[in-house]
This record gives C-alpha cells, sequence and structure tokens, in this order.
C-alpha cells in the first residue's frame, strides 16, 4: 500500500467527486466521527448526513456535504455512495445545507412511512375482515 488513497463518491445518477492522491478523510457515522487513513485496514461503514473531509496533495482540504449512505475502504480505494451530495461551499453553508436538506428529508421520509404504514394496516385489516365473511 501507497501512502495515498483514491476517493470516489457516488451518487445514484452520477459520480459526483473523483479525487487521487488523498492522504485523509473524516466521515461521519452513527457513532461518531471517524478517520481513514492510507495505511488502515479495509472496512465498510454506515453513513449519516453529515460533513465529510478529505485532504489530497492537489487540492488541499475539501469539504462535503453528503446524505446517508455507505462507505466503503478497499485497498487504496475508498467509495462513497450517497443519496445526495453538495460541494463547492464554505463550510457554514454546507452545514446548513445539511440541516435544511438531508435532516429535513429525513423527517419527510418518516412521515411518508407513517402514512403508508396506516394504509397497509388498514389495508390488511379490512382484507382479513373480508375473508372472514
Amino acid at each position: 500500500m501507497g501512502d495515498v488513497m483514491n476517493l470516489k463518491v457516488l451518487l445514484p445518477f452520477k459520480v459526483f467527486a473523483e479525487a487521487r492522491g488523498v492522504k485523509r478523510i473524516v466521515a461521519r457515522g452513527s457513532a461518531g466521527s471517524f478517520g481513514l487513513l492510507p495505511q488502515r485496514l479495509d472496512c465498510v461503514a454506515a453513513l449519516v448526513p453529515g460533513i465529510l473531509v478529505y485532504e489530497s496533495e492537489a487540492d488541499g482540504e475539501i469539504y462535503l456535504a453528503v446524505d446517508e449512505g455507505v462507505l466503503v475502504k478497499s485497498g487504496a480505494d475508498v467509495l462513497v455512495s450517497v443519496r445526495n451530495a453538495i460541494g463547492g461551499m464554505n463550510l457554514d453553508k454546507l452545514h446548513e445545507a445539511v440541516e435544511q436538506e438531508f435532516m429535513n428529508l429525513d423527517e419527510q421520509e418518516k412521515n411518508v412511512r407513517s402514512v403508508l404504514a396506516k394504509l397497509e394496516s388498514g389495508f390488511i385489516r379490512r382484507f382479513a375482515e373480508f375473508h372472514h365473511e
């Protein structure tokens, strides 16, 4: 293994970011933030909405707001697959984006899932009543 990693941030419909010569990565999982260095063992981690930081030799420190997803480190390659990502802003704006965009989506999903659960339980109840008749 070398002293650098290759990072690729994937969205469902495109490659959002790709960087070579990455020295370190800091991401946020359900248990808190964690870091990756080139010599770290291979791993898989579930990501929660937050700021992903990576430092490359060419660009210095880069900040990306990422939605929930998965990070996979295999050798020198790190793949981050998330539902949505935002870049190109200062750190304060990225924190705001995480709170407004990604956390809001989670609340909307909870509401939709709640409505769907009620619909499903109502359907099952009526189906059971119909079956008993």
